[in-house]
């Protein structure tokens, strides 16, 4: 995506042409930005080497190596998402909406794995209908951490019918706030749909750890847990 002339950009954001350069030249340095002499300046949509190895790839490690930092991705989450969808409520245009719609259905797939990506690009076409230009560079610099995220988040959570239902009601929730143009009720049901997940998911995490210590006790508790896996 190309941006604006220099002039125009400094007159839209209230700044000087001397520090917008300035801005402009630091986002170039560190990959944000790309700049073609004669062509303009342009945002770069894909990964470069610098963001997959100094902020993606790090943040992968952790989580595989402490399932715990998923709950700082849903804390991040809330933070970006719950903007994507108030603004995508008050500026999603025809085909902005039929994309996340399409990306909603998908979401119903039988195949997990086609169902966990088109998760993922849900929640993206919400950040791209937001029509900012940096909480979509932030969501699209977060794609792989909240592509392994949500993944994890599904091979728990969708192998129990009933949170199945009330994520699909929830996703739907979202949907029906932007398409009415309903800022507040999109934010709300953005942040209700991440804190149900979050829920959800310490409640898996602390019935986990309960089950191992029981799994650990001697004597008859022990065998009783043993009988009921059988």
């Amino acid at each position: 995506m190309k941006l604006p002339a220099e002039r125009q950009l400094a007159m839209q954001l209230g700044v000087s042409r001397n520090s917008l350069r300035e801005a402009l030249a630091k986002l170039v340095s560190e990959g944000v930005l790309l700049s073609r002499r004669g062509g303009g300046t342009f945002i770069r949509w894909r990964h470069d080497t610098w963001s997959e190895q100094n902020i993606v790839q790090p943040l992968k490690t952790l989580m595989a190596d402490d399932p715990d930092y998923s709950f700082d991705i849903l804390e991040a989450r809330y933070a970006i998402e719950a903007s994507t969808a108030w603004h995508a409520a008050m500026r999603a245009t025809p085909g902005d909406k039929e994309k996340i719609q399409l990306c909603f259905e998908a979401t119903l797939s039988e195949d997990p794995d086609i169902a966990s990506q088109a998760d993922v690009r849900f929640h993206l076409a919400i950040a791209e209908a937001s029509h900012n230009i940096v909480l979509l560079q932030t969501m699209r610099g977060f794609f792989d951490v909240l592509q392994s995220s949500v993944k994890h988040s599904r091979q728990r959570m969708y192998l129990v019918p009933p949170v199945f239902s009330q994520l699909t009601e929830q996703h739907q929730a979202v949907i029906d706030a932007i398409f009415a143009g309903d800022a507040d009720g999109a934010r709300k049901a953005m942040m209700a749909h991440l804190s149900f997940v979050h829920t959800t998911m310490k409640r898996f995490d602390e019935d986990q750890a309960r089950h191992a210590r029981i799994t650990r006790l001697p004597g008859e508790h022990n065998e009783h847990s043993r009988e009921k896996n059988a």
